[in-house]
C-alpha cells in the first residue's frame, strides 16, 4: 500500500521563478549537500522539461543509492510530476504545485506517493522509516528552493 507524503512551503517569489528553479537539476542536488547528491539529464540541459529523465546518485542511510525519474507531466508554472523509471522503489510518484496566493507570493506544495518493494515488510518499513525521512528530505529541498527563489525575487 503506498504512503502519500505532503510538504507545503509559502514562498515570497512569483510562481514562475519557483517553478523554474525547481525543475533545476543544480538547484535539486544542491538541496540536501549531505547526501553528496549529482544528477545527470537524458539531455544534457540543468533545467528538466517534459519528457526528460534524470538520474540521481546519492547517500542515504549510509548506502549509495541511484534512481531514475522521468517528468510526466509539465504545466508551467502550476505543476510538474516525476515518476520513477528505475530505482529502489516499487513506485514513486513526485507531483510539484505551485498557486499564486497574490502577486510575489506562492505557495509550493510537494506531494509524494511512494511504495515499497518486500510486501507487507515493505509496508511496515515505509511507514516507520522511509516516510519520516523523506518528509525531511522533502522539507530541507522545500526550505532550499525557497532561499534560493526568494534570493531570485529580492534582485532588481
Amino acid at each position: 500500500m503506498p504512503v502519500v507524503i505532503e510538504v507545503v512551503t509559502f514562498v515570497q517569489a512569483a510562481s514562475d521563478v519557483v517553478f523554474d528553479l525547481a525543475l533545476d537539476v543544480d538547484v535539486h542536488a544542491a538541496s540536501i549537500p549531505d547526501s553528496a547528491e549529482t544528477a545527470t539529464t537524458s539531455t544534457g540541459r540543468r533545467r528538466l522539461a517534459l519528457g526528460d529523465e534524470v538520474t540521481f546518485r546519492a547517500r542515504h542511510f549510509g548506502l549509495r543509492w541511484r534512481m531514475a525519474s522521468r517528468i510526466t507531466v509539465c504545466e508551467r508554472p502550476y505543476r510538474f510530476v516525476d515518476e520513477q523509471t528505475r530505482g529502489p522503489f516499487r513506485m514513486l510518484r513526485h507531483e510539484h504545485l505551485f498557486h499564486t496566493l497574490r502577486p510575489g507570493t506562492t505557495r509550493m506544495t510537494d506531494r509524494m506517493t511512494v511504495g515499497a518493494p518486500l510486501g507487507p515488510v515493505g509496508v511496515v518499513v515505509t511507514r516507520l522509516l522511509l516516510a519520516p525521512y523523506l518528509r525531511r528530505l522533502l522539507e530541507e529541498r522545500a526550505a532550499h528552493l525557497r532561499r534560493a527563489a526568494e534570493a531570485c525575487a529580492g534582485q532588481p
